[in-house]
């Protein structure tokens, strides 16, 4: 049975889906843990109403982010996870950390990376003209928003999207790629060479 940790800062949704779908599919594996960077965040509080485990660590606390980082470190090895799943988690985490997980921590990020990392990607993508936005599934490695890809969604833009429009079609296909992303790694079913992540039994990565 393998042991999940999520991190989150928010209301965490892709928690929700992740934690619904690996008790309702029957996974392998459990979430035990949830964690966030501030006292106040939402997913907190719906955790702890599943029975999860939760904790704060607060970014605000530390003067410095390698201090964060090994006390989030810390609380993130007490419940001896297989995986770490960052989902909506907006700190940016040290290269130290990172190799500390390296292989078995996972991201999601609401663009078809490598194109536009960091910050505001659907105004940015509507800035540019894109016809397509989407997400992607990585492994989590030292350069921000990069990564051996797990999966990733495609997401039609149409006449008259904004922002907000955008941003809700791309997070609603997140909720599926994630997930099953999350339980592939659980069941074994990803190998990565290269920096290539394939499915071991040639299942689609592509949700369109």
């Amino acid at each position: 049975m393998k042991r999940i940790v999520i991190l989150v800062s928010g209301r965490g949704s892709n928690m929700r889906a992740i934690v619904s779908r690996c008790r309702g599919e029957g996974w392998p594996a459990e979430v035990v843990a949830v964690l966030a960077d501030r006292a106040g965040a939402a997913g907190l509080a719906w955790a702890a109403e599943q029975g999860i485990a939760t904790a704060a660590v607060e970014f605000k606390a530390f003067a410095k982010r390698d201090e964060f980082d090994a006390t989030l470190a810390e609380a993130i090895d007490a419940h001896a996870p297989d995986l770490v799943v960052l989902a909506g988690f907006m700190r940016i985490l040290g290269a130290a950390f990172v190799r500390r997980y390296e292989g078995r921590m996972l991201n999601i990020h609401p663009s078809l990376l490598p194109a536009f990392p960091g910050l505001h990607t659907h105004r940015r993508a509507l800035e540019a003209g894109c016809k397509a936005v989407g997400a992607t599934v990585h492994f989590v490695t030292p350069e921000l928003d990069h990564g051996p890809i797990v999966m990733q969604s495609v997401v039609p833009v149409r006449a008259g999207d904004d922002e907000a429009a955008l941003a809700a079609r791309v997070l609603a296909t997140e909720h599926v790629i994630y997930p099953l992303s999350v339980r592939w790694f659980v069941e074994d079913e990803l190998q990565v060479e290269g920096g290539i992540v394939r499915h071991r039994r040639g299942a689609s990565q592509l949700l369109a």
